[in-house]
């Protein structure tokens, strides 16, 4: 996906659509404009309206060059207001990677820490949190969700007592499949979740059927993975001028533009791209400032896709 958005960033810039910037000025937050800010319903806590995905990019070496721009990114992240990084025990070495990261620049304590539990059974769920701790080099995580509805049965109860014991603030679940929407739908009537995460986009609209009226109806914060369909909405667009009507919603770029899509749901809390460049970080956050899309224009930013 990185050359995809590379190639569609290149022509947005070409095309004069970001007047003032260069591409490593990319969406830099203008001085005293802060980013949207969404709540955790089951707190009020609010957290910035957009995130880091850590998954395949962030699975390197850790002591290989190709830590240092992961770094820089990370950092410019946080400088530019953003907060919340979520990674996986299974995405490789993501979480040692992070870890490293945020001891190498003293930020953890910035850093809104997600991670996940993807093992069948107490015992090995057990374990691989542990194992999360150990790589992240921490004591605490913000939230850990059962990932992919992985046993749930087993690793909510285990969660719950990692909050009791305050060495995580929030639980919840994730899936990425519209074919798991049932069984998330079920657990999320049945049990006490602080937050899900699901995938949604401009293209991908399922979950806003069911899933995100239901988080709303519940209190239960949203996360959305995948906002840019992994390379589908990037192939769509590559080439192609932003519509006019993305400036009523102060959009400067595809990126934007699928982000505020997305963040338009009354019910979602945080989207959470895979970044791994500072331009890409910067101008993912701009999607948090300025206006959102109404529900008009989400209809024709939907049309307008779906044209394609």
């Amino acid at each position: 996906m990185l050359l995809h958005r590379r190639a569609v960033l290149a022509g947005t810039l070409a095309a004069g659509l970001l007047p003032g910037r260069s591409p490593a000025q990319g969406n830099a937050p203008a001085e005293g404009q802060g980013l949207l800010r969404r709540p955790i319903p089951s707190t009020g806590e609010t957290v910035p309206a957009i995130g880091i995905g850590t998954s395949r990019r962030y699975d390197v070496a850790p002591d290989s060059e190709a830590l240092a721009p992961l770094r820089e990114t990370v950092a410019t992240f946080v400088a530019s207001g953003g907060t919340v990084i979520d990674t996986a025990p299974d995405y490789g070495r993501a979480e040692e990677v992070l870890g490293r990261i945020l001891t190498d620049t003293g930020l953890r304590e910035k850093i809104f820490l997600c991670s996940k539990v993807a093992a069948r059974g107490r015992e090995a769920g057990q374990a691989q949190i542990e194992q999360s701790f150990r790589r992240l080099g921490t004591d605490r995580i913000d939230l850990i969700a059962v990932h992919n509805l992985i046993d749930p049965e087993a690793q909510l109860p285990l969660l719950r007592e990692l909050k009791e014991k305050k060495r995580i603030r929030y639980l919840g679940a994730t899936t990425w499949a519209e074919k798991q929407y049932g069984d998330l739908e079920a657990l999320m009537k049945a049990e006490k979740l602080d937050v899900i995460q699901v995938n949604y986009a401009v293209d991908a609209r399922q979950a806003a059927e069911r899933i995100l009226p239901l988080a709303r109806e519940r209190g239960i914060a949203v996360m959305v993975n995948v906002p840019f369909g992994r390379e589908r909405l990037f192939n769509l667009v590559r080439g192609r001028a932003l519509p006019p009507f993305a400036a009523e919603f102060d959009c400067r770029s595809w990126p934007q533009f699928f982000l505020k899509y997305v963040l338009s749901h009354e019910a979602v809390t945080c989207p959470v791209p895979g970044t791994a460049q500072v331009r890409y970080a910067e101008d993912n956050l701009g999607a948090a400032r300025g206006r959102l899309p109404d529900a008009a224009t989400r209809r024709k930013m939907e049309e307008f896709i779906d044209g394609l």
